[in-house]
């Protein structure tokens, strides 16, 4: 609004420098850049983000099972961890000496993390294997995906809005600059005669 006002006020004040209407202008200019383009960038960066995410999503889906495992023992030393693939970060595993039947067919065993607090052998619990039965991370899901493209969005969105300000900042500036160096070649032809009685009349 302070840059529709600047315009406005510019248009027919007798004080008015050129460089005045064109900083008004580039204000006009980058506001609207800002308030048109952003979200356009925002939106399709999101939408591209959403696709690719999507598609990994399913491709992980296909190429992921839940099995569930048996405990055998505890591992050695081990003790609660945060587990990095929950929603928080911050559910409590336990590293356990598992066995398990791959999707294949075949006997797996091994050391993976599990949601008990306190396992104990034969206490049962779900892990994600890949076709071959090593264990991998969970899934992607489709939630977590979108949440993923929105903040891509946002932040591109906020790129763009902060590169436009950083321009119309560094073209403000020039514009000073160039003004300053006028004002200081109109005091270099004024100074010889400045102060003196009748000078340049």
């Amino acid at each position: 609004m302070r840059a529709i006002g600047g315009v406005w006020r510019w248009r027919h004040n007798p004080l008015r420098r050129r460089t005045d209407l064109a900083e008004a202008w580039v204000a006009l200019s980058a506001l609207l850049l800002i308030c048109l383009v952003a979200p356009v960038v925002g939106s399709l960066v999101g939408g591209a983000a959403q696709g690719v995410l999507q598609q990994s999503v399913r491709e992980q889906h296909e190429s992921r099972h839940e099995v569930t495992a048996t405990v055998v023992r505890r591992a050695a030393g081990s003790s609660l961890e945060a587990d990095p693939e929950t929603d928080t970060g911050r559910e409590a595993r336990t590293r356990v000496v598992a066995a398990w039947t791959a999707p294949d067919g075949t006997a797996r065993h091994g050391t993976v993390l599990s949601g008990l607090n306190s396992p104990h052998g034969g206490d049962r619990f779900g892990i994600w294997t890949d076709v071959h039965g090593r264990p991998v991370p969970r899934p992607l899901d489709s939630v977590r995906a979108t949440t993923h493209a929105v903040l891509a969005g946002l932040g591109a969105a906020l790129l763009t809005a902060g590169a436009v300000e950083g321009g119309r900042r560094v073209i403000v500036w020039r514009m000073v600059r160039r003004r300053y160096a006028r004002w200081d070649q109109a005091w270099d032809r004024a100074g010889p005669d400045w102060g003196r009685t009748g000078a340049g009349s």
